[in-house]
């Protein structure tokens, strides 16, 4: 897109509630998790800003059992899904770095950084 977003998914193909990780930008090593919530959805860099992993060791899976929380895998790390906030883990008080995000007929867009 010419103003500097692409588009990622259609927020109908991601079920309320449910997260699912993407690549991101071109050129770069870290993806990006999404959790819908409702009509919109919170998209992140995929990296526990802890040491800098992946959340999810199995592709797909970032959520908490009860659906609350981003889980960090490699040290159990748990994110509000509302702002990115560290609330348990050995990053706590530190933040998910957010994407900025808009959705345009239906289709989820992120901003490349360039």
């Amino acid at each position: 897109m010419s103003d500097g977003f692409r588009e990622l998914f259609r927020l109908a193909d991601l079920p309320d509630g449910d997260a699912k990780g993407f690549e991101g930008p071109p050129g770069s090593f870290i993806g990006l998790v999404a959790v819908r919530c409702g009509d919109g959805v919170r998209v992140y860099q995929n990296a526990c800003p802890h040491i800098g992993t992946p959340l999810d060791w199995t592709p797909d899976r970032f959520l908490s059992a009860d659906r609350r929380y981003l889980i960090c895998a490699t040290h159990g790390a748990q994110f509000t899904i509302e702002t990115g906030a560290c609330i348990a883990g050995p990053c706590r008080g530190d933040f998910l770095e957010p994407v900025e995000t808009v959705i345009r007929d239906g289709i989820v867009c992120v901003r490349d950084k360039t």
